[in-house]
């Protein structure tokens, strides 16, 4: 039931029909329903089958108010208890609804008010069903248009005995003359017609008065009988409405039992509670497919049958995905190297089962920025958003394939997986990292394991953000800054990150930049917690111009596709597509080398779609499966699990350090919030001193330029920021391929960590 665009109301004589957004309730929100206005009422129902059978209610406009919150907002409510909140799509279609509904009220008052009994008025809030109420009004129509005509019997009763008496009064004054002979016969003959006239005329009109009366007594009853039949409707289908909804509690019941937990991400997301507005969710309408992929052609095959690679008939400046490029060299050094020379622990203390109230938390929270929030350790998960950060390093393996990669394009593919692999470990992790303190470091130092050293720092807290630097032995480095920018609306949380990610390859000198996507988690109040990612990447090498079009699809209620879906081109700098990549963030990613690209029918939206005729695909990623007993242990990963483990020899401002952090993780986490606060306050406290030395320091030169006229001409004197603070490792400079200012590893952290020199690091815990 897939709608791709909603399309506009459509009028249809006197009845009015369309998609509209209703509020239902803080779980689910507005939720899409089909609104039928007719004959002064509005209805709605879950879909447009529904009409024939199912009614989910009906408010009577003749009693209604409408008013206008916003660009797209309206309310419609009778004073009683029914208030539809709606929201349309836009605010042409909104103003098409207020018009049509301005219109079926003012119909349905000037019907209301011609009725002659008020017992005839259509109750508001009694009928369920459209076809009910359809009927009620054809009856109490009728009923009108025999009272209108009796009317117009008396009006022309009225006239009748008017005209009936200036006749008599005139033919008296007639016989008054005392005329003789054949004008006197014929008056007389006159007379007597007109006394016979009058007396018929009168028993009609008794006639008349008599049949009106009788009307209205049966009407009266006509009435309640007719009531009693509706009465007897709304109770049957509301019996009917309730062994449906057993019955469906009777089937969920059946298939809880026999389901497996493991499905517990997919539960959350496709099952909600058994009332009427809940068990339906919407957070993204399914978007249409910006490509079409399609099998080569056999010849295409056939010409590359024989070797490892493709043709290069097809691929001339393209070396050849073999299998042997997807597997490192056994008798590499740096395959002797994988094996660890030291035992990392494999599980953590469980996570304990405590309870608290959320909503008394969040409801003084909506709009606020997540960082300047104050949060109970209860919403976090034991490590920092620095470690967090490291986790990205969880597929390394990936930067390691592609710096042996002799083609660009080939490379760009690697690069492009190993930025959907860092979400994978996200699916079930909802859970909050403890927001690093200024001057808070992480080192992540796999060398002798892995081949790379990673070194993260947080270098800004209001707003917050952390640079990272990452060195391979293998041929590559990797580095960002990333700033959160988060905002809780009530229902969802949405983080945004801020920044540039940079991997640079030595050998072939390729360097590629991307931005992450937006995260959001669902049911920050009620229900169960799920993770959605969203948005386009756009992977570019500033070295070729390649670059590869990722677009993450938000999860859709009525999308037919995989949930979690990513799909990408891979194109030269001219444009020309090479390869399609496609798969799940938190599943795997497979590529296609494309052998031909045609454009195909024009899709929803009047965009003509691009047909790609591809090999067979292969497979670039696959996630590593959870360790045992993960769900206990807030779904960390193996490489989550080391992250906080204790090492010798590291900066004291290193997270393994922070004492909340240490006593949540062990379970103590009233200790651990008793300490966070601690830690908080005394990042204030040293916060403001900075500041006050801050603004010592600008009142001096102030001051010196009072006295040196030239020095107002030096802009360096008048940019003083507010807080000077400076990264102890990173060094904030322009990027030469972005042209973004960012923070850069400066070196010294692993020099200082073999003289075990730490005297310039800060005291923050």
């Amino acid at each position: 039931m897939s709608e791709p665009k909603t399309p506009p109301p459509t009028p249809a004589g006197d009845t009015y029909k369309g998609w509209v957004f209703k509020w239902t309730n803080y779980i689910k929100g507005y939720q899409r329903r089909w609104f039928v206005l007719s004959n002064g009422l509005l209805s709605y129902y879950r879909t447009q089958a529904e009409m024939g059978h199912t009614c989910r209610g009906t408010i009577n406009l003749a009693t209604a108010t409408i008013t206008v919150d916003d660009a797209c907002n309206f309310v419609i409510s009778n004073g009683g208890a029914q208030t539809y909140h709606l929201k349309a799509s836009c605010e042409v279609e909104r103003q098409r609804w207020i018009t049509a509904l301005e219109l079926a009220k003012a119909k349905a008052a000037r019907m209301q008010a011609e009725s002659d009994d008020s017992g005839d008025d259509f109750p508001p809030n009694s009928p369920r069903g459209q076809v009910g109420g359809a009927q009620s009004l054809e009856v109490q129509s009728t009923l009108r248009t025999l009272g209108s005509k009796v009317d117009d019997l008396s009006t022309c009763n009225d006239l009748i005995s008017k005209h009936g008496s200036a006749l008599q009064r005139s033919l008296s004054e007639l016989d008054s003359l005392r005329l003789t002979g054949e004008a006197g016969d014929k008056i007389r003959q006159v007379m007597e017609r007109a006394t016979l006239f009058r007396i018929t005329s009168n028993a009609m009109i008794n006639a008349c008065r008599d049949f009106l009366a009788l009307a209205q007594a049966h009407s009266k009853r006509w009435q309640k009988a007719l009531q009693a039949e509706r009465d007897q409707r709304v109770r049957l289908e509301e019996t009917l409405e309730q062994l449906a909804k057993q019955h469906n509690h009777l089937e969920r019941a059946f298939k809880s039992n026999n389901t497996a937990d493991s499905k517990g991400s997919d539960t959350a997301k496709g099952e909600g509670s058994d009332e009427d507005d809940d068990n339906e969710f919407f957070d993204a309408m399914e978007e249409a497919p910006e490509f079409i992929t399609v099998p080569a052609d056999p010849q295409f095959h056939k010409s590359s049958s024989n070797v490892s690679g493709f043709s290069s008939e097809f691929c001339p400046d393209d070396q050849s995905l073999d299998e042997q490029q997807l597997t490192i060299n056994p008798e590499s050094p740096q395959s002797q190297e994988l094996e660890p020379v030291r035992k990392r622990r494999t599980q953590i203390p469980d996570k304990p089962n405590y309870s608290l109230n959320l909503w008394s938390i969040m409801k003084n929270c909506i709009g606020k920025e997540l960082s300047k929030i104050p949060m109970p350790v209860n919403f976090n998960e034991p490590i920092s958003m620095l470690q967090r950060l490291s986790e990205d390093l969880e597929y390394y393996e990936l930067l390691d394939k592609a710096a042996k990669c002799q083609s660009s394009l080939e490379q760009l593919c690697y690069v492009a997986a190993f930025s959907v692999s860092s979400y994978s470990t996200t699916v079930h992790r909802t859970g909050k990292p403890f927001n690093p303190l200024l001057g808070e470091t992480y080192e992540l130092d796999r060398r002798r394991e892995s081949g790379y050293r990673s070194l993260c720092e947080q270098v800004s807290h209001h707003p917050p953000a952390a640079a990272h630097h990452v060195f391979s032995d293998r041929g590559w480095i990797l580095r960002q800054e990333i700033a959160v920018s988060s905002k809780f609306r009530g229902k969802y949380l949405s983080i945004m990150p801020l920044g540039t990610i940079h991997a640079i390859f030595e050998k072939s000198n390729n360097h590629y930049t991307w931005k992450k996507v937006t995260t959001t988690v669902h049911n920050i109040i009620v229900g169960k917690l799920w993770i959605d990612q969203s948005g386009d990447i756009d992977v570019v090498n500033h070295e070729t111009g390649d670059r590869c079009h990722l677009k993450f699809a938000p999860y859709s209620y009525f999308s037919r596709d995989v949930a979690r879906k990513v799909t990408g081109v891979v194109m030269d700098k001219d444009g020309k597509a090479h390869y399609v990549l496609s798969g799940t963030w938190d599943e795997k990613m497979e590529f296609s080398r494309v052998m031909q690209s045609s454009k195909g029918e024009n899709g929803t939206e009047g965009k003509q779609k691009t047909v790609y005729q591809t090999l067979k695909a292969k497979e670039l990623w696959r996630k590593n499966p959870l360790p045992e007993g993960a769900e206990t242990m807030y779904f960390f990963t193996d490489l989550a699990l080391t992250l906080n483990e204790p090492e010798e020899g590291v900066a004291p401002t290193d997270s393994r350090r922070r004492p909340d952090q240490r006593l949540m993780e062990e379970g103590q986490w009233d200790e651990a919030n008793a300490e966070k606060q601690k830690l908080e306050e005394k990042q204030r406290i040293v916060r403001r001193e900075r500041e006050r030395e801050a603004a010592n320091q600008r009142t001096a030169s102030e001051s010196e330029e009072a006295v040196n006229e030239d020095s107002f001409t030096d802009p360096s004197l008048k940019s003083t920021h507010q807080d000077n603070y400076t990264a102890q490792w990173f060094k904030r400079c322009e990027d030469p391929a972005t042209g973004e200012f960012t923070h850069i590893y400066k070196g010294g952290y692993w020099e200082a960590k073999e003289k075990g020199s730490w005297e310039s690091c800060p005291e923050i815990y």
